[in-house]
């Protein structure tokens, strides 16, 4: 099956229609992490049909789960889950917040390449993340544990927002150690088309 097929399939089997051109644009960026990956190392998966699963449906399992005009992914790599979210929703501003210098380097040129009008990239540490304006949603796939996560990017959460951590397995341990400053609003089970594994979005607001 083509990437192009597969890539419909899983869109399919989410309930995410997505227009053609945005289609392209995803299969587009996912050529660009395997070039990139080459030399920068973004991401230890490496099979194309593999990073189809892995990064780009798992990213938009979670659009239909977010609601807001504004986004920052926190820690986000090789743009996962903002690029994938941003090219699925082009109606949000997405803030990428990544530290290392390479990686903030290849989101310059992914946002350039891909025409991605509603990207900014900002190359900081999430607690050294000086924007004014606040966000409806943090997201985060890989970042940290979640007492760290809110610890660090509780912050940036706009009045009435959500912190939203990408996780696996059911975080027991991690939902147990939140601070007293915040609750779980929801904890949703993803199904993610072509990843036998268990993904959970979890969604934290404060008290």
């Amino acid at each position: 099956m083509s990437a192009a097929a597969a890539l419909e399939r899983g869109l399919e089997a989410l309930g995410l229609p997505l227009a053609g051109d945005a289609q392209g644009k995803l299969l587009e960026y996912l050529a660009l992490i395997e070039k990139w990956n080459r030399v920068y190392n973004l991401t230890a998966v490496r099979e194309p049909a593999q990073m189809l699963a892995h990064h780009l449906l798992d990213s938009l399992s979670v659009a239909p789960h977010l609601k807001g005009a504004a986004l920052a992914d926190v820690g986000s790599g090789a743009g996962l889950p903002g690029i994938p979210l941003a090219l699925a929703r082009p109606d949000i501003a997405v803030t990428l917040i990544e530290s290392n210098h390479k990686k903030s380097a290849f989101l310059k040129q992914a946002a350039i390449e891909l025409a991605l009008p509603n990207v900014e990239i900002v190359n900081a540490r999430v607690e050294a993340c000086d924007k004014a304006s606040r966000f409806d949603v943090v997201i985060s796939r890989a970042f940290s544990d979640l007492p760290e996560f809110v610890a660090l990017a509780g912050r940036l959460c706009a009045e009435g927002g959500v912190l939203a951590a990408m996780k696996g397995v059911y975080p027991y341990e991690e939902l147990a150690q939140l601070p007293e400053a915040y609750r779980v609003r929801e904890v949703v089970p993803l199904t993610v088309p072509g990843l036998g594994a268990e993904r959970h979005l979890v969604l934290i607001e404060r008290s």
